[in-house]
């Protein structure tokens, strides 16, 4: 039985022995698609080349692409499970054609893999051509010998291609594969064509018109050919299985989880084992290719298929987080054809088991209020929506999460009160994404590229140049010249100037030319090397042809260069102090400071910071020259380089080297890296880290200065010293002993504050007891607390409610203008009470979200102090019934 990784291998093999150049999958996050939010299809990361507006760098080529349908218009995440195909991650097979072969190269080139090289039966196979598409058929018919009825005609937009109104668009042509009469289902184009007995293993675009306005206008003048074919798919056809959950690489990591749950794999689990093994490639690549999980966006997309597998791991009874525990068989089944996976492993375990583990402590609890809910609920019936939101809102439960779980109990939601709901409260629970954040006229800039030619950049030792004006862009248009007054952005042939990339911020500086100066406010790389100037113009008149003198700020190239070097010897410290998941999130670097992003999932301690610091500073005092080579990518990264997550590199890469290890002979630093960077460690001078902070769950921050900006940073703390010291009259050293006791000393008045505050809510001390009002028979203590914070209302409600006796005590504190709920119901009364439920009703009365607790004791918070009055009475009206 050909393995899955033996039978991606056979493919691009085949296609590269056909002079087709076989290229790496790109990453999961679009390089090249503002309107994507992930790779979606085979053909995405080359859709330059077919519409014409970069040169391919073959005209021919074959990947495996990784790609990811879970969010937005490809959305499989609510089907994978239940059915026997569909996935969130998935691999694509493609063969692509950029002007060279057409229909008879394709065609023949399929048929020949397809029944040659994977051995398929001929019988077994039909094909599908558009209605029209008369050359496709004849093809067919003469490479397979097919009769009429084995080349199947289909009609309207299932068999026709088209990137959209306007642009490239053909026919397709299919190969689907017969499982024989046993499996219900029709041949396509049937009334039962959905059924599982034919299956579409194979699918061939061919770009050969173009659109205007949804109408085809004239024949492309090269015609192209895009081809995908599905890996699970054919991998579940050649090893004879109806599923891809079946195949070999999902048995492993199906019965990885099997083993680490003590569960069977079959039967009622085996849909949580199958969302588990797919949610586990999908969550490891995106993390691999940089996706962090949050709240927004990507990350939320991400952070929904990581909490499914979660709560399916729960249902199979885990008692501890798992998915990242099923890493490593995945990294062993994948690594090697993905090397990046193998690279990120700890980043990638590390994000997992955080998160879990975040997961699982509100998960017991949204399971509770789902029970609640769905008590006295009967098989068809719907949950409310709002139930669906406090799911969200309060336990972080993705809507999917809970439809997922109510189609397993026979239940469905109310998705639009859920979606009113959401509306009302302001809440970004839907992903606000905006794609991969390119700006839109991409296409402009590599049409430019392709007429000129890359901007050659020669500032990695100089500051001064010159370059001839090539092209000049005012407001996104083509434009002749740029006046005094105006500004715009300038394309140069060469520059000294470096363009903002890789975390390091443009140039600034000044341009000059006979009869003319400007400022230089930013350099840009829309299309990567290509270095759009924007340019302010103070004197003269700027056109195409000019040749400019160009100017680096000297002072501030020199400090963003030391800035640059900085953070990659942080990225090095952090990965030796804190271990080797930490990963680079995203970096800024300029001539102010350095701003540093890192996957870690627990603040730094201050003990850390020093080593890390101390770290930084001992490499910067060796004073080693900084080394460059160029190299290929993958040489690179094989020689211990370190390539950053996600990103995508060309055919050369710079490979920097800064300082000798600490503790053996080795490089302290080996990055792939574009920027530029200091001669000698020892141009760093001085490094100090200003803060650490956490930006979202599982990032970490921090910011630093070198050199002259570190010193006076140090001088200004040492005066702050010193005036303490002063105020206090002590010396300096004894500063801290002097702030802690003043600090001990308001802790403590602050308490007897609180006492007294305690004694007046409960009667000025008297021991007098509260009078408590009766309602359906229910003994009831409520009071408004002006001063009284949530915390001083956990002691009040506690000595209310031994006064009560049996009843319920609801306090609502209110200071600086909000509110506070507690509500505590006395333990022979929580079979017929709810603490949470009277708290959540007061919060929502005063315009809240919601409140979380226990039967006897909950509490929740409230924007607005001046309606408790109202938060009390809704709790009476609870109690009236």
């Amino acid at each position: 039985m050909a393995s899955l990784n033996d039978i991606r291998s056979t493919f691009l093999n085949f296609f590269e022995a056909d002079a087709h150049q076989k290229i790496h999958s790109a990453p999961l996050v679009p390089q090249n698609d503002p309107t994507l939010m992930f790779v979606n299809a085979g053909m995405v990361p080359f859709k330059d080349y077919f519409t014409g507006a970069a040169t391919p760098p073959s005209p021919r080529a074959t990947t495996s692409q990784k790609c990811v349908r879970a969010g937005g218009k490809h959305n499989d995440l609510d089907n994978v499970g239940y059915t026997a195909r569909h996935l969130t991650f998935f691999e694509m097979l493609g063969n692509f054609s950029f002007g060279d072969y057409f229909k008879n190269h394709a065609i023949e080139s399929a048929w020949t893999l397809v029944t040659r090289d994977f051995g398929l039966d001929p019988k077994r196979l039909l094909v599908t051509v558009y209605i029209d598409d008369d050359e496709a058929a004849a093809i067919w018919k003469k490479v397979t010998g097919f009769s009429d009825d084995k080349i199947i005609r289909i009609a309207g937009s299932d068999n026709f291609w088209a990137m959209g109104d306007s642009g490239p668009c053909g026919p397709c042509t299919e190969i689907f594969w017969d499982y024989g009469d046993h499996v219900p289902g029709g041949p396509p184009g049937s009334p039962d064509e959905d059924g599982d007995r034919y299956v579409e293993i194979w699918n061939n675009v061919f770009m050969q018109f173009e659109k205007e306005n949804d109408e085809i206008v004239r024949d492309l003048p090269k015609p192209s050919v895009d081809t995908g074919m599905g890996l699970e798919r054919i991998a579940s056809v050649l090893q004879g299985k109806n599923s891809v959950f079946d195949t070999d690489l999902f048995q492993t990591l199906i019965g990885a989880s099997a083993e680490a749950t003590s569960t069977d794999p079959h039967g009622d689990m085996a849909p949580s084992h199958r969302v588990i093994a797919d949610h586990l490639r999908s969550s490891a690549f995106l993390i691999a290719d940089g996706v962090t999980p949050s709240n927004e966006g990507r990350g939320y997309v991400l952070r929904r298929i990581m909490r499914r597998a979660m709560r399916h791991a729960h249902l199979l009874g885990a008692a501890d987080p798992l998915m990242h525990r099923l890493v490593p068989t995945l990294v062993a089944e994948m690594g090697q054809a993905y090397p990046e996976l193998k690279r990120a492993q700890a980043s990638v375990e590390d994000t997992m088991k955080q998160e879990e583990i975040r997961f699982r402590t509100t998960l017991g609890r949204g399971m509770g209020l789902l029970e609640d809910a769905t008590r006295d609920l009967a098989p068809g019936d719907v949950i409310p929506g709002r139930t669906a939101f406090s799911l969200y809102d309060t336990y972080g439960f993705p809507l999917d999460l809970t439809q997922d779980e109510a189609r397993r109990r026979g239940f469905t939601v109310d998705t639009d009160a859920f979606d009113a709901a959401m509306e009302e409260q302001k809440t970004r629970g839907k992903a606000n994404w905006k794609g991969s954040g390119q700006i839109a006229s991409t296409g402009e800039w590599l049409a430019l590229k392709d007429r000129l030619g890359p901007t050659v950049f020669n500032g990695y030792d100089a500051v001064d140049g010159s370059g001839e004006v090539l092209a000049i862009l005012k407001d996104g248009a083509a434009a002749d010249s740029v006046q005094a007054g105006e500004t715009a952005e300038v394309l140069f042939d060469q520059t000294p100037f470096y363009g903002e990339g890789g975390g390091q911020a443009g140039d600034r500086g000044e341009v000059e030319w006979p009869g003319g100066r400007g400022r230089v406010h930013d350099v840009q790389k829309p299309t990567g090397d290509l270095y759009a100037h924007t340019i302010e113009v103070l004197e003269g008149s700027l056109s195409i042809g000019d040749r400019a003198s160009l100017h680096v700020d000297a002072d501030a190239r020199l400090t963003t260069r030391a800035n640059h070097s900085a953070a990659h010897l942080v990225h090095a410290a952090l990965k030796n102090v804190l271990g080797p998941h930490v990963a680079q999130k995203g970096q800024l670097v300029d001539a102010e400071r350095m701003r540093f992003d890192f996957s870690h999932n627990a603040p730094v301690t201050e003990d850390e910071l020093a080593r890390i610091e101390a770290e930084v500073n001992a490499v910067i005092r060796q004073n080693i020259p900084a080394e460059t080579k160029l190299m290929a990518p993958q040489e690179a990264i094989e020689a211990g380089a370190v390539a950053l997550f996600g990103e995508k590199y060309g055919d050369e890469v710079r490979v920097l080297t800064l300082g000798k290890s600490l503790v053996d002979d080795k490089a302290y630093s080996v990055e792939l890296c574009g920027g530029t960077h200091v001669a000698r460690t020892g141009d760093i001078a001085l490094f100090k880290i200003v803060s650490e902070t956490g930006i979202a769950a599982g990032v970490r921050r921090v910011e630093a200065l070198t050199g002259e900006a570190a010193r006076l940073y140090l001088e200004g703390q040492a005066g702050v010293a010193r005036r303490l010291a002063q105020g206090f009259k002590v010396q300096p050293a004894d500063v801290p002993a002097r702030v802690d006791a003043l600090s001990s000393s308001v802790r403590s008045l602050e308490k007897q504050v609180a006492d007294l505050k305690k004694q007046l809510a409960l009667g000025g001390g008297s021991g007098g007891n509260a009078a408590p009002e009766e309602i359906n028979g229910v003994k009831l203590i409520a009071r408004v607390l002006d001063g009284v914070d949530g915390k001083g209302l956990r002691g009040v409600a506690e000595d209310f409610r031994k006064q009560v006796g049996s009843g319920v005590v609801a306090l609502i504190g209110v200071t600086e203008g909000k509110a506070a709920v507690t509500v505590a119901v006395t333990s022979d009364m929580t079979g017929t009470v709810n603490a949470a439920d009277l708290a959540r009703a007061a919060v929502l009365a005063m315009g809240g979200q919601g409140a979380g607790g226990k039967p006897d004791f909950a509490q929740g918070g409230a924007p607005d102090g001046s309606k408790a009055e109202d938060g009390l009475q809704a709790i009476r009206d609870v109690l009236a019934g």
